[in-house]
């Protein structure tokens, strides 16, 4: 993320696990590892996570994060890239407040899909 970073410009953020609530339920090893990466560049969002877990081969070397725009685009979106593939989280509401879920695609990619509802004031 720090090379596309100085490639792309824009603002990075990065949490690691153990800055979650998630680093009590991994093994203290698994801390540094990113949960969360976002680079941010006027109308662009890249999206990133070392969360995979296991040995890396062609097709669970890369995680595509996709932020859908309501409740319907993100059940279709998911609906749709799982369809021959295999879901490895359902859609749930997760503790940041979003609707996320996980699958891998029928060509081996891994998706990581997400609706966050834009709080009214």
């Amino acid at each position: 993320m720090t090379f596309y970073h100085e490639c792309l410009g824009g603002e990075l953020e990065m949490q690691k696990i153990s800055e979650s609530p998630m680093a009590v339920q991994l093994p203290s090893e698994a801390g540094a590892n990113i949960l969360h990466s976002a680079l941010v560049n006027d109308k662009m969002v890249l999206m990133g996570s070392d969360m995979l877990g296991g040995e890396v081969v062609k097709g669970n070397d890369i995680s595509l994060c996709l932020n859908c725009q309501d409740e319907h685009e993100i059940e279709r979106f998911f609906k749709n890239l799982s369809r021959d593939g295999r879901v490895r989280t359902p859609l749930h509401q997760t503790f940041w407040g979003s609707t996320s879920g996980e699958l891998t695609d029928k060509f081996g990619v891994h998706w990581l899909l997400n609706y966050s509802k834009v709080q009214e004031p």
